[in-house]
């Protein structure tokens, strides 16, 4: 039964593996190019934009997921309001992400053309481009879809790299330009993967009532996902000098990018769980276990593995960066809890348990930002630490009720019917 998903997760995590090590390139130079109180900045206003974008597409990529998966006649349907959806947020969203990077991020410094660059590339091209890849994801495609999203990191390497070799006198504003060059590509590309062209522009419509409804909770999802893993670096950027933000922001990127077999599990499973959900109660309770043991297990490991590690990472990144090795060790506290955190989010998803999972993020969001703003100002970034591993245990707690509760409730009215 969990045959082929586990092959399919060794499949993704081949291709996550090649993720990992793009990203892990891409944080290398950047972070050594920028230094510290550059790489803070940019951290604190990109996790900003990353955080708004989710909110361009309005949750109407997870319809198509979930839509897809079902019955891949509905593609059609479903594109014709998600893009121009997409196209008409993103624009909204790009006003309030320039209003508050100039008004509230005032200590980042970026100019508006770097403001301008990472916006128009988190909130329009990005949340068109993940419409591309969803559709792979939701033929089963997992693979493919994963390697079309390596797509642009890996454009962004690139650029990262030339930037870094050219060594020009404002390193932020050449990159920047560079991040918003690799996903315009990455968006034309990703056009000729598709398996049909998009609708015509004479299809295109706003949604309805209706479709409102069922996307507006998956909107919720996508900010809420987000939030636990964004937010921290905006609130860094805000809260700790920008030299100190810099080292928090390099240490979680990195505990990132190794909980990726986690994500390649889940992204394996998902389309399953759509399917199962309301007609294979059993098999899908033994396929649940199954994951969150993994979780479980890989989240230690980890963790344990990283505090060994820790120390050899500390002058990877350059002499600037020393004392990272000790950031990383704090981080182990929150790596546990941030794998099951994400399996049971999209556990919740999957199940139609879409506003339960909306409430364990934001509630972890809120010890986020409460612990962040009590803890930091007199801890520095030790304070930062401790609000991000409280946040994600919290979350895995509320996560873990609310997936049992929801599950006896589904028994009891088995018995019933």
């Amino acid at each position: 039964m969990k045959g082929p998903i586990a092959h399919a997760t060794i499949r993704t995590s081949f291709v996550l593996g090649g993720r990992l090590v793009v990203q892990a390139g891409t944080l290398l130079l950047v972070a050594r190019m920028l230094g510290p109180q550059l790489f803070g900045a940019f951290a604190g206003i990109t996790s900003l934009a990353v955080i708004l974008g989710t909110l361009s597409t309005f949750g109407t990529h997870l319809v198509l997921l979930g839509e897809v998966s079902r019955e891949p006649s509905r593609r059609q349907a479903v594109l014709s309001y998600s893009i121009p959806t997409t196209l008409l947020a993103g624009g909204f969203l790009l006003v309030i992400y320039l209003l508050i990077c100039t008004q509230v991020l005032r200590e980042s410094g970026a100019v508006l053309q770097v403001l301008l660059a990472i916006g128009i590339t988190e909130l329009w091209l990005q949340p068109l481009f993940n419409l591309m890849a969803i559709e792979h994801l939701a033929l089963g495609r997992t693979a493919r879809s994963q390697l079309l999203t390596i797509l642009p990191l890996a454009l962004r390497l690139l650029a990262a790299t030339t930037v870094f070799l050219m060594q020009p006198s404002a390193p932020l504003e050449g990159y920047a330009y560079g991040y918003l060059a690799a996903s315009l590509i990455a968006l034309f590309f990703g056009a000729t993967t598709i398996p049909a062209p998009w609708p015509e522009l004479r299809l295109w419509h706003l949604p309805i009532t209706r479709q409102v409804r069922e996307s507006a909770g998956y909107a919720a999802i996508n900010i809420s996902k987000a939030g636990p893993s964004e937010l921290d670096k905006t609130l860094a950027a805000k809260l700790l000098p920008l030299g100190a933000a810099g080292m928090y922001a390099v240490g979680t990127r990195v505990i990132g990018a190794i909980t990726l077999p986690v994500i390649a599990m889940i992204l394996a499973a998902l389309p399953r769980m759509f399917r199962e959900n309301r007609v294979e109660q059993r098999r899908n309770a033994h396929l649940l276990r199954w994951m969150f043991s993994v979780a479980m297990i890989y989240g230690f490991f980890l963790s344990m593995a990283l505090w060994f590690a820790a120390p050899l990472l500390d002058g990877f990144f350059g002499p600037k960066y020393h004392g990272l090795g000790q950031t990383l060790r704090w981080l182990c506290l929150a790596v546990p809890g941030m794998t099951l955190r994400l399996v049971e989010g999209n556990v919740l998803m999957a199940s139609g348990k879409v506003w339960m999972r909306v409430g364990f993020e934001a509630s972890g969001v809120g010890v986020l930002t409460l612990a962040a703003f009590l803890l930091t100002p007199r801890l520095g970034t030790a304070g930062m630490l401790t609000s991000l591993a409280c946040a994600e245990w919290s979350m895995a707690l509320a996560g873990a009720i609310l997936i049992v509760a929801s599950r006896r409730e589904q028994q009891l009215k088995g018995f019933k019917t």
